[in-house]
Order: structure tokens, then sequence, then C-alpha cells
């Protein structure tokens, strides 16, 4: 299907993407105007964040919402936007301790999700969320802009401090929201199984108790009960 076909070949835009940015020779000519390093690399970026937009919109529109879909779908975004932020750490264009702090908000969430899928709980974008992800393809263009044209550095890292203070804000709003129903629900169903184990347990118990008893009271009625001698 589309939506899935799209998801998947954003992923293939990741290694390209890094390939574009790293890579110091990469430039073509397109008409009058000179493609280079980073330009290649913003329209590779700006492609893969429309296939973002457009996949999702696409699977609600013809209902084709499908496991593998929901599976890769935030998967191929955390691989483009780690990829783009470590590259520009790469070329010397953005602080590492800020690239760590981003991708490390997006595994502790994703991490977040999984525990509480598998409560039974769905976690869904809320708002702070959105406005992550747009800041997240705003500033990540500028700065890769800026690898060329440092004049765009300090308007991209203002960008990049406004993703910072969105992701850390989305982070804890999902964390307060969800983390105290997902470690009741964790706790409620290890009790439980602690309980079912109990029971097993006593129920155990009773079965050898009565089959010591039964085997007790069969053989004193043999010796009380010996056979007649004609």
């Amino acid at each position: 299907m589309i939506p899935n076909v799209l998801t998947i070949l954003r992923i293939f835009f990741v290694p390209l993407l890094v390939a574009a940015l790293v890579e110091q020779d990469v430039g073509f000519r397109l008409g009058t105007f000179t493609v280079t390093n980073e330009w290649l690399a913003l329209a590779i970026f700006l492609s893969a964040a429309a296939t973002d937009l457009l996949d999702g919109y696409l699977a609600r529109r013809w209902k084709q919402v499908t496991t593998i879909g929901t599976l890769l779908d935030p998967i191929a975004d955390k691989l483009l936007v780690s990829a783009a932020l470590i590259s520009l750490v790469q070329v010397r264009a953005l602080p590492g301790w800020m690239a760590i702090l981003i991708i490390g908000r997006e595994f502790a969430v994703s991490g977040l999700r999984a525990i509480a899928a598998a409560e039974g709980y769905t976690i869904r974008a809320n708002d702070l969320g959105k406005t992550k992800m747009l800041s997240q393809v705003v500033a990540i263009s500028c700065m890769l802009l800026s690898v060329r044209h440092p004049a765009l550095r300090r308007p991209g890292m203002i960008l990049m401090w406004g993703v910072v203070f969105f992701a850390m804000l989305s982070a804890f709003s999902y964390f307060g929201k969800f983390w105290h129903k997902v470690d009741e629900g964790v706790k409620n169903r290890r009790r439980r199984e602690l309980l079912a184990l109990e029971r097993k347990r006593q129920r155990a118990a009773v079965r050898r108790h009565r089959g010591s008893r039964g085997t007790g009271g069969l053989g004193t009625a043999t010796i009380s009960n010996p056979p007649e001698v004609n």
C-alpha cells in the first residue's frame, strides 16, 4: 500500500541525507543554480519530512492503517531526525549534547509508549508533540543551510533551543499524564500474577495433603482386615 511505501521510502532517505551532508565535494549545477551539499541535504530532508505528513494523511483517508505502518512510522521519524542531528554534529554545526538530549528524549518517549501499549494504553501525539515535530523540521532545515552560510547559524541555534524546550516540555507532559497509569497497571498485573501463583501453590499443597491421607487410610484398612484362611 502507498502509505507503507512512503514510510519505507523515508527510511531509505536516511543514508542519502547523511551522505549528502557529511560528504564535502557533492555538488552539481541545475540551470543557473549550483546545488551544493547543504542544499541537497535540505532537499532530501524536506522530501522525507513531506512523506511523513503524506503517509499519515493517505492512511487515514483511504482507511489503510496497518500494523506494520503503525510500527514503522515512528521508527522512520526517529531515524530521520537522529540521522540529521548526528550528521550536523559530525560537521561541527551542532553541539553534541543538544543532539544527545533530543535523541534521548525520543528513546525515552518510545519506551513509555511500548510499556503503555503492553498495559493496554495508547499514547497519542498531543499538541506539544506536534509542535515539537514542526519545530524540529524548521530548526534542522536552518542548521543544514548554516553549514555553508554562517549567517544562519545564530537563527538556527535559537530555533534548536526551541526544539529542546518543546521536546522536554512534551516529554514531561507524556510522563506526567501516563506514567502513573502505566506504573499502577504494571503493579496490579504483577499483584495478580503473584496471587495466581500463590493459589496454584495452595491447591498443589491441598492435593498433596489429600493424597497422603488417602494413602495412609488404605494402608490401615489392609492391615486391620486380613484375608480369611479356610
